[in-house]
């Protein structure tokens, strides 16, 4: 293990321990070794280990056990698999996000509630238009709808890749291509709500697949002509 040389000592022996947990130093649920130890290794003081501990322990790398130790939780570095996601092409990113809104379609159909089904019908009806106070208060209604149809499929983990595809997609279409797609109308949002309120998850599947329909059509004329 390399000794933390960097100007801010915490983020460098969290990455050092970062590295060594990825790469298989030590397994899941194997505990490491403890302060002491640890500051001999990474050449920093004990004070300067427990911080980078803790900041491990908020990214779900280590978990802390009063009395016991501490020990590895995770080997996942998920933040780095996201920002590769997220250096993918729109295309790419959209195509992803339109496969999370046909499986959260299909399982709302089948779970939906009708806490879920008024609370999309009221943000549908709060959608509106452009005109109705701008482009960034539409996209806020406009996500808020979707978002909810994510929320009656009842996947929690869902939900949250939603939610980082939502903003990178977001982000891409402001920096790249100014709102030259295709926003699908009111009606084309109102039949994914109709689809899955009959429950048939197939005919909410095809709503969906209706509604992008139009979106990948066009992103495929602006990025490949």
């Amino acid at each position: 293990m390399q000794p933390a040389t960097r100007t801010n000592l915490t983020d460098s022996a969290a990455e050092s321990l970062r590295a060594e947990i990825i790469g298989g130093r030590w397994g899941v649920g194997e505990r490491i070794p403890n302060e002491a130890g640890l500051a001999d290794l990474l050449s920093v003081s004990r004070g300067t280990v427990r911080e980078a501990v803790r900041v491990l322990v908020s990214q779900g790398f280590l978990d802390t056990r009063q009395g016991s130790g501490t020990y590895v939780r995770s080997a996942v570095d998920s933040s780095a698999a996201l920002d590769r996601v997220k250096r993918t092409g729109l295309r790419d990113q959209w195509e992803a996000r339109a496969a999370l809104d046909l499986e959260a379609a299909r399982l709302a159909a089948l779970r939906h509630t009708p806490v879920d089904l008024e609370r999309m019908r009221q943000l549908l009806a709060a959608r509106g238009s452009v005109a109705d106070g701008g482009s960034e208060a539409f996209i806020r209604r406009d996500i808020a709808f979707h978002k909810s149809v994510v929320a009656a499929s009842g996947n929690k983990a869902m939900m949250e890749l939603y939610d980082f595809f939502t903003a990178a997609i977001t982000e891409t279409i402001h920096a790249t291509l100014d709102g030259s797609l295709p926003e699908p109308d009111q009606q084309a949002h109102a039949a994914i709500v109709d689809a899955i309120a009959s429950g048939d998850p197939d005919r909410a599947t095809d709503a969906v697949r209706a509604f992008m329909a139009p979106v990948l059509a066009q992103l495929e004329r602006l990025l490949f002509p």
